[in-house]
């Protein structure tokens, strides 16, 4: 009676379709999408540090280098440190760009990873606390003000430097290959 069976359907030849009823491992297969949907998938954890990790270091990196190599992109940050009344504008121009290019290469191959996130997050909320802060609009509800705040890239860097800081640079990182050399 019946012609084919694919996957859970049974076609019959009087063209009547069907269903299984759940097996018991279909019924598990449910409960782990639920399960994927509520509470996230802690076997995708190292690639998302991964993702994380990588892609900012790849970010500041870049940034600094671009800082420290072009001209006119030195130029720029020196008269945001000047304009912003940073002592030493010449001399943190350099510091900055050293300290986002190091730690952004850092942060990249995972090594000495906290050292570098906790650079890049004193490098953040010193940028926040420099420039971003007082170029926010003024008279802004509360709330409106968070969400302006909220919506700063740096904010966000520093959320996710904490988040590495707490997690640690994942298992794809010269920092836990070093930490299993010293377990040994």
């Amino acid at each position: 009676m019946i012609n084919v069976v694919i996957g859970d359907v049974e076609l019959y030849d009087m063209g009547i379709v069907t269903a299984h009823p759940p097996m018991e491992g279909q019924e598990l297969g449910w409960k782990r999408l639920v399960q994927f949907a509520l509470l996230g998938s802690s076997d995708l954890e190292p690639y998302a540090i991964l993702l994380v990790r990588v892609s900012l270091g790849l970010f500041f990196a870049i940034s600094g280098a671009n800082k420290l190599f072009v001209a006119g992109n030195r130029q720029t940050l020196y008269e945001t440190l000047v304009h912003a009344k940073v002592p030493f504008a010449h001399l943190t121009t350099y510091f900055v760009s050293v300290v986002e290019f190091v730690s952004g290469s850092l942060l990249t191959v995972g090594f000495l990873s906290s050292l570098a996130c906790l650079a890049l997050l004193v490098d953040m909320l010193v940028a926040i606390l420099t420039t971003k802060l007082s170029a926010m609009p003024k008279g802004l509800s509360p709330l409106n003000w968070l969400d302006d705040f909220l919506y700063l890239p740096e904010v966000l860097y520093v959320l996710f430097f904490i988040w590495l800081i707490c997690f640690g640079p994942g298992k794809f990182s010269v920092d836990c290959w070093l930490a299993g050399k010293l377990q040994r």
